[in-house]
């Protein structure tokens, strides 16, 4: 039913408005003035009222879903800058490498990079919960999605669905072997040491980036009902606003 209604949503506002034109047709037989009239206004008071109260509530719902899209660029962001820091640090590091101890660094830094930049599903994670953000459901707004383009957006937002951090992200920074060569290093070269000191503080916040932006896209998934609120609370405006409309019109003439 859900889907039902975010995927028909132009053709239900105008189903309704249409119900609202005949029924208002048929009250032209009344003068004005008449009950049926004040009826007819009261049914457009209370279903405005529920349309701006619906509105309010979607209006924070909206909030929500723009700080999710500064947090998919914070996470994009961190995503891109941790890959180039890590490239850096082979590239100066690790061709060759300069003992063993740099050898342990640079497989860690390898095997960070590979959970992030050689894994597509994270930057794909990113880009889908951006594309399929459950505002873009107000799909009559910008014109309407074919059957082909739903389908599309059902599967990308299963994709969202199914993932997960802790899957891709899964490589500590500082085990036991790599502590004892960071240790070694700060004796020999501090600034590798340091550098993958760097590296690592990064990756633990791309982690901690990318966990809150997987907490906040469920979130938003599960209040998206707010939304179908919405499109029902306009419904109802829809049906109302001709009824208010022959109001005014009977009272002019």
């Amino acid at each position: 039913m859900t889907s039902f209604i975010a995927e028909n949503q132009l053709s239900l506002l105008l189903l309704f408005f249409l119900g609202g034109c005949i029924g208002t047709g048929f009250l032209f037989r009344k003068p004005a003035g008449h009950r049926a009239w004040k009826l007819a206004d009261l049914v457009w008071v209370l279903l405005g009222g529920i349309g701006a109260l619906t509105a309010i509530i979607a209006g924070l719902y909206v909030s929500d879903s723009s700080r999710l899209d500064r947090q998919i660029d914070v996470a994009y962001a961190a995503t891109l800058a941790f890959d180039r820091d890590a490239a850096r640090f082979r590239l100066r590091f690790c061709d060759p490498a300069y003992d063993p101890d740099t050898a342990t660094l640079c497989d860690k830094v390898e095997f960070l990079s590979a959970s992030t930049a050689s894994n597509a599903d994270l930057p794909l994670f990113i880009a889908v919960t951006d594309e399929v953000a459950p505002l873009q459901g107000l799909s009559f707004l910008f014109g309407g999605r074919n059957e082909e383009g739903m389908d599309e957006m059902k599967g990308m937002m299963a994709q969202a669905d199914a993932f997960d951090p802790d899957q891709f992200l899964v490589f500590t920074t500082l085990d036991e072997t790599t502590q004892a060569a960071v240790d070694n290093m700060r004796r020999k070269v501090p600034a590798i040491a340091g550098d993958y000191l760097i590296l690592a503080q990064a990756y633990d916040d791309l982690v901690e980036q990318v966990g809150k932006l997987k907490d906040e896209w469920e979130y938003l998934q599960d209040n998206a009902h707010i939304l179908i609120l919405q499109i029902i609370a306009l419904c109802l405006v829809s049906f109302a606003a001709p009824f208010r409309l022959g109001k005014s019109l009977v009272e002019l003439r």
